[in-house]
């Protein structure tokens, strides 16, 4: 029996490892598109890559004639366990407006 309940709180730990790696991860990519955001309503290119004890996150913000940008967040989470995650924001700006058409989160 005390076999039994060491396997299964092997396997609990395992997926928390797992669910906490996805969420630093998730959170690394999310925080990239943030940066790469601030020069939005400048006509600038962003780009970047920042890295920290929680893992890595490299970002990318192109705008094109129009007003319409893209902005691409990757993030590595480090640790035991390792996760990778993909923002994708599309949207355009008008004016002194910011209109997101789409956000595409990846794993």
């Amino acid at each position: 029996m005390v076999e039994l309940l060491l396997i299964d709180s092997a396997r609990e730990l395992e997926a928390a490892r797992r669910f906490r790696a996805r969420i630093v991860a998730e959170t690394l990519a999310e925080n990239g598109v943030e940066l790469a955001a601030v020069r939005l309503v400048l006509n600038e290119r962003a780009e970047g890559t920042v890295e920290d004890w929680q893992g890595k996150v490299t970002a990318r913000m192109a705008k094109q004639p129009g007003g319409q940008f893209d902005i691409v967040s990757e993030a590595h989470a480090t640790g035991v366990t390792e996760s990778k995650a993909k923002v994708l924001v599309r949207g355009r700006v008008l004016g002194g407006d910011v209109k997101i058409q789409y956000t595409v989160h990846t794993y």
